[in-house]
């Protein structure tokens, strides 16, 4: 999905909203845990519910990978669904924080981007940029995919380093701006947390006009209002995350139609902050 796909799809859905699927087996509805595969059919229940009101579903790597191979196919046919059932109507985003050693990166790369080798087809990875250029250009090696760079998160250990200054210029801000130069606005974006929507001004100064992942929304304390009024652009520029007040709205029979109604609570926000 290229850019303007993906402006397209946002005003079309009158949305900006990207579900988590942070997928626990210890919040799943324990009538879902005899089954062959709990996680896949906890994760297509929720994509068929909310699919019209999301732009984008982000599986978080961790909650797959400490399932090993069981966890891995979950996730695998997860992405396969919504690529089949779907097509074109969803942005897909790995969030795995990738980064390391070129070979190594050229190998995460094929492992999110590459169907005929890992049977995953993801539009978008996250990665981390602290190994610098040579660990994120790999994931700009196949045309058409996006790189979710980390720039300001919203956890409390965030302060601990991406708020450090040399001269006048903190960590975070030289993330932005010296990674402009690996990629473009149309294969690039940026994570900033909710939690940190009063440093969006800033951040459109290096950066006005790349999309952002904002995760934070909901159960973090993010505010979807300060995160618009500080971040949107022209073309909207921003993906909001929300996954535990959405995916977890209930652990009964009723968890779909919960999920729903949550992510069309969400959906009618962002449809008014578009207007």
């Amino acid at each position: 999905m290229n850019r303007s796909e993906l402006i397209n799809l946002i005003h079309s859905k009158k949305s900006f909203l990207c579900i988590g699927l942070d997928t626990d087996l210890s919040k799943v509805p324990a009538h879902l845990l005899d089954l062959e595969d709990p996680i896949f059919e906890f994760n297509k229940a929720i994509i068929d519910a909310t699919h019209d009101l999301a732009v984008a579903y982000k599986p978080n790597f961790a909650f797959y990978e400490c399932y090993g191979a069981r966890g891995w196919n979950s996730l695998t046919k997860t992405i396969q669904y919504i690529n089949t059932a779907y097509p074109g109507q969803l942005f897909t985003i790995a969030d795995a924080k990738r980064g390391d050693i070129g070979n190594t990166s050229q190998q995460y790369a094929r492992a999110m981007f590459d169907p005929s080798s890992s049977g995953m087809n993801f539009d978008a990875v996250t990665v981390a940029p602290y190994m610098g250029e040579d660990s994120v250009k790999p994931f700009l090696s196949y045309p058409g995919k996006w790189i979710i760079v980390l720039a300001l998160t919203s956890n409390k250990g965030a302060a601990d380093f991406q708020f450090f200054s040399n001269q006048d210029e903190r960590l975070f801000e030289q993330v932005l701006g010296k990674s402009q130069k690996w990629g473009s606005a149309d294969t690039m974006m940026y994570v900033v947390g909710a939690t940190q929507a009063e440093m969006l001004t800033d951040i459109r100064k290096i950066v006005p006009d790349h999309f952002l992942l904002v995760p934070g929304v909901g159960a973090q304390g993010g505010s979807l209002q300060e995160v618009a009024r500080y971040g949107m652009t022209k073309d909207c520029g921003l993906i909001v995350n929300s996954s535990r007040n959405i995916i977890y709205a209930s652990n009964g029979t009723d968890y779909a139609a919960r999920a729903r109604q949550e992510a069309l609570l969400i959906q009618q926000e962002m449809e008014l902050l578009l207007a």
